[in-house]
């Protein structure tokens, strides 16, 4: 609280302490902060509709083996088609699907970036795969082969 030295002589204060007003003013100013909305932008789109006449694209999905491989440019190709992370996500849950489950082969390339194939396979440990195996390992049996030929 804030004090003032006053006379000894009796006289009262004559200054006002202003510090319970400050608080309260703050009090309140939080108060109307947090009661205000927040402020949305809303961006309207118009999504495209499905043509019920068109039948669904074929998913290639193979029912024996599928092949994911992860090229030196980060692209990851399924059974050989160019795919993104998100639509590689969902072949494999339609892969679990199946019954009897597909085999699927993981092939990176030597060069492939790391971040890239650590996000595949985590996709891969994430969906429940159980019949899964690398494929073209020999091509790491001597170590540093990789960067030699790719000088």
């Amino acid at each position: 609280m804030a004090m003032s030295g006053g006379n000894d002589d009796g006289q009262p204060m004559m200054e006002m302490n202003t510090t319970p007003l400050i608080d309260v003013m703050l009090v309140l100013l939080i108060m109307l902060m947090i009661t205000i909305p927040p402020v949305s932008h809303a961006v309207n789109i118009d999504l495209p509709v499905n043509d019920p006449n068109q039948p669904p694209p074929e998913v290639p999905i193979d029912p024996v083996i599928n092949k994911i491989i992860i090229l030196p440019d980060s692209t990851i190709q399924w059974n050989g088609t160019p795919v993104t992370l998100q639509q590689m996500e969902q072949y494999l849950v339609q892969t679990r699907s199946k019954t009897p489950e597909p085999e699927l082969q993981f092939q990176p390339a030597p060069t492939a970036p790391y971040d890239t194939v650590d996000k595949a396979l985590v996709s891969v440990k994430r969906s429940g795969i159980t019949k899964f195996g690398f494929v073209g390992n020999e091509q790491y049996r001597v170590f540093g082969k990789a960067s030699r030929e790719g000088r």
